[in-house]
């Protein structure tokens, strides 16, 4: 008993001088210490907490559908709300109550006695309510860092979404400007178009009063005696050289070609159009089509690629043209060159029978329009007019009208009689790259590179109808025999058939990859050849 009341005595002892920063080396002490070692703390590992376990706040996703036009007050006011929080969030610090410091000498002696006197459980209360403030302080600190981090994210998405809103109201307000845009154009191609009109009606009636003067002119003259002064009679009477009779006889030519195109009346267009005697060929029930086609026979006719190649309607012979600037008339089926027509200066693109079978028409890269005689293959007319290449030619139903499509985006319809270009057809803004009449009238039909398709009034140059549809450069359109029909091609291989009654598509077929060049129907109009 004794010596158990001894150690608890010794115990206080050493507890009291402990605490009076007294200590002794003792027996027992250092009897202990040589027993148990030096004294230590504990070492105890504190985990950090892991990002993942964290729980973020959802963020409602129900801010995207802001509706256009409109301004929510409340929700303004809501975001002005946030704003102001996340300021305070921002600014505020954590404020933790204050504890008395505890000094670590005081902390290492009670865990050296917990440890002596051997109460292990008592030690890991007391070490745990030491880390677990540290642990506390990190955990808010923690805590307050990803509460500002969410807020930043809710702001920025907020942000976001005002822009994408502001955006969307930018970007609806290009579609009516677009609009007004697009009237504007056309409206000023429309005066562009009548000013031109009143242009070439001025210079009509200027041409008309030119020519009416000089006829005055004439009919004053022939009344008045020439005086001849003696140094022009001797000039007369000396001889001429080659060189100036050659002159001569120029200005005379050109004085009787110039008289001929004075006299000379502008054509007039036809106002009871023929019926279409195509009409007749289109029968419901026709036998279905064979397809039984063989190659009878191959012929060289040209240096360079063939561009245009037009069979005549009476009789076995076609005509071809070619990049290497000549056209031939070809005797069929032997293919024997019956006639070889020489006189652009460049690529021929197109060619165009008469409606009377006697005359060609053909269009090149050197800007002319050729009319040529198709029994002795000279060059009758030329027309000059366009500022680039011409794409195609084509003849009207009377025979008294050549209309002409080129690259520089415009069309003509040129008068054979009085050898003159009647209208400049302005519309399309890029190359017009086929040009037809629509049979036995005066409807022309035109296809661009930007994509259209227009009708014109050749009687009065204007634009009446157009055609949108194409995604890619028109290269060619055609009318069917019968004329109700329309059907076009363009550089990515679709065709398109259009109704021309209801001027609508009816059906668009896809042969590409290549580009589809030229495209045609037969007699029937129930097969389209491209």
């Amino acid at each position: 008993m004794a010596a158990q009341a001894g150690a608890p005595d010794s115990a206080l002892r050493d507890l009291e001088e402990a605490l009076g920063m007294g200590l002794t080396a003792d027996g027992d002490v250092g009897d202990a210490v040589a027993a148990e070692g030096a004294y230590y703390l504990e070492q105890v590992t504190i985990t950090e907490a892991s990002e993942d376990d964290y729980e973020y706040e959802e963020i409602p996703d129900d801010n995207f559908s802001i509706p256009e036009g409109e301004e929510d007050l409340a929700k303004a006011i809501q975001i002005v709300q946030e704003q102001a929080t996340d300021t305070q969030i921002l600014e505020q610090k954590t404020i933790l109550p204050s504890r008395h410091a505890v000094p670590e000498v005081i902390e290492d002696f009670l865990c050296n006695f917990l440890i002596k006197m051997g109460m292990t459980r008592t030690l890991d209360c007391f070490q745990s309510e030491c880390k677990a403030r540290e642990d506390l302080l990190k955990t808010q600190k923690e805590r307050d860092f990803h509460r500002m981090h969410h807020k930043r994210i809710v702001q920025e998405k907020n942000k976001l979404i005002n822009d994408l809103k502001g955006l969307k109201l930018h970007y609806a307000s290009y579609e009516p400007t677009i609009r007004v845009l697009h009237e504007k154009h056309h409206a000023l191609l429309k005066e562009k178009m009548l000013t031109s009109l009143e242009r070439d009606r001025a210079v009509g009636q200027i041409s008309g009063l030119q020519a009416t003067l000089k006829n005055i002119d004439i009919g004053h003259n022939f009344h008045i005696p020439e005086i001849k002064v003696g140094h022009n009679i001797e000039k007369e009477n000396m001889p001429e050289g080659p060189t100036q009779k050659g002159l001569r006889k120029a200005r005379e030519q050109n004085k009787c070609k110039t008289k001929m195109k004075d006299n000379a009346k502008d054509s007039e267009f036809p106002i009871n159009i023929q019926p279409n005697p195509n009409l007749n060929l289109c029968k419901e029930n026709l036998p279905p089509a064979k397809f039984d086609y063989k190659l009878s026979n191959i012929f060289r006719l040209h240096e360079l690629p063939v561009s245009c190649i037009i069979i005549h309607p009476c009789k076995d012979i076609l005509v071809s043209c070619s990049e290497d600037r000549l056209w031939k008339v070809v005797g069929l089926p032997k293919g024997n060159v019956l006639l070889t027509g020489f006189g652009h200066t460049d690529w021929l693109s197109d060619c165009s029978l008469h409606p009377s079978d006697n005359k060609l028409a053909t269009c090149s890269g050197d800007t002319t329009v050729k009319l040529w005689d198709l029994l002795k293959g000279n060059c009758l007319l030329t027309f000059e007019g366009h500022s680039h290449a011409v794409w195609s030619c084509t003849w009207h139903s009377c025979g008294d009208f050549v209309a002409s499509a080129s690259l520089d985006t415009t069309s003509k319809i040129w008068d054979v009689n009085s050898e003159r270009c009647r209208y400049t057809l302005y519309g399309h803004t890029d190359s017009v790259n086929s040009i037809e009449f629509f049979p036995f009238s005066n409807t022309l039909l035109t296809g661009s590179a930007d994509k259209t398709l227009s009708l014109w009034d050749a009687r009065t140059g204007r634009c009446e109808h157009s055609l949108y549809g194409h995604m890619h450069s028109i290269n060619d359109a055609t009318f069917t025999p019968t004329g109700h029909m329309i059907a076009s091609c363009d550089a990515c291989g679709v065709i398109k058939l259009w109704d021309f009654r209801k001027l609508l598509p009816i059906v668009s077929i896809d042969v590409g990859p290549s580009a589809g060049n030229e495209v045609n129907f037969d007699s029937s109009g129930r097969i389209v050849l491209l």
